[in-house]
């Protein structure tokens, strides 16, 4: 907001400043085909309407200079004129062109986000004996719309979760996010095994996607007092027990992304951690881990994980989303999606 506004009032400050130093230079030096720095400038960020009215003010301001420097109805003054006309004609089509430009990106970035507003849909509170919690940020309005995904089902298996983020950015991703997260409602209730539905996945992104495009993801699966974790390429999640310690369960051996199976070895089998009463565990994506503060710092994760131990899941969520902005001091360069399981006591 502060840039645009210092945009805006640009062509007046160097228009003023051109009159104030011919003034001050006197008629022995003419300054005035700078003023074409006014036009030029407002096309920058004003509208057209804008661009010629910032013109016209440039002619007006030419006019009396002009008289001043001995300068009125000469040869050097009239390609003066014919110079601001032209430069303010020319801003003025550019300016139309780039609001032009931002339209239509703005009416990508509307579909995109609706899609995956549609594509993310809540996910529940509860889940069998499971409090969840989300926490979704979008990425500033700079950048494109990202390709984070999540789900959460309660299923003849156990709960089952999802969590992974698309390669690439826009409309695209959100494709590929539709198909993975398609492929997942469907799977999750007819495989019993978790590797399986990884299979399903794949089959579905080899399908319609080809091999161009790959998901890094974690697919988990919950059950008695343990938790089943596949994870393909995807950051690992972190563990918080109830004693307040914590750690990251990492893979014995971490698996290629999704879509990218026919490219790598044998895919792993999934690796299980115990997960009992008073347990959580928190997943993420990369816009997590990897913001940044002014001074380059990432975001330091397994540091903060005592901002989860508060009583209800999702102030907690909210509570570490708090720290992760504080963190960083500005806007979010790639969405960091959250999602906290707790297993209930008692």
């Amino acid at each position: 907001m502060k840039s645009q506004q210092v945009l805006r009032s640009l062509p007046f400050v160097v228009m003023a400043a051109v009159v104030l130093i011919d003034l001050m230079a006197g008629p022995s030096l003419g300054f005035l085909p700078l003023l074409t720095l006014g036009p030029t400038f407002a096309s920058v960020s004003g509208s057209v309407r804008r661009t010629a009215l910032v013109g016209v003010l440039a002619l007006a301001l030419c006019v009396p200079l002009a008289f001043y420097n001995r300068l009125l109805l000469t040869t050097q003054n009239n390609l003066t004129i014919v110079t601001i006309i032209a430069i303010t004609a020319a801003s003025m089509l550019a300016g139309h062109l780039r609001i032009g430009r931002e339209r239509e990106l703005a009416n990508v970035r509307l579909v995109a986000e609706a899609a995956q507003r549609v594509l993310l849909r809540p996910v529940p509170r509860k889940a069998g004996d499971l409090q969840v919690a989300l926490s979704y940020t979008s990425a500033a309005a700079e950048a494109r719309i990202g390709g984070d995904l999540y789900e959460v089902a309660t299923t003849p298996y156990g709960v089952r979760l999802l969590i992974g983020d698309v390669q690439g950015k826009g409309l695209e991703a959100v494709e590929t996010a539709a198909w993975v997260l398609g492929a997942f409602r469907e799977a999750v209730y007819d495989e019993a095994d978790l590797h399986r539905v990884a299979e399903r996945l794949e089959a579905s992104l080899d399908r319609h996607l080809g091999g161009e495009r790959f998901v890094t993801a974690i697919l988990a699966e919950v059950a008695d007092d343990e938790i089943a974790l596949l994870n393909r390429g995807h950051p690992p999640p972190l563990f918080v027990g109830r004693d307040g310690r914590s750690r990251l369960l990492e893979p014995h051996e971490e698996g290629v992304p999704l879509g990218l199976a026919s490219l790598g070895p044998p895919l792993p089998g999934p690796r299980r951690f115990p997960f009992g009463e008073g347990d959580q565990i928190l997943f993420y994506t990369d816009g997590v881990i990897e913001a940044r503060d002014q001074a380059g710092v990432f975001y330091p994760l397994t540091e903060r994980a005592h901002l989860l131990a508060v009583a209800d899941p999702q102030s907690a969520l909210d509570a570490l989303r708090s720290d992760l902005l504080d963190h960083l001091g500005g806007p979010l360069l790639d969405d960091a999606a959250m999602l906290l399981i707790r297993r209930q006591a008692g």
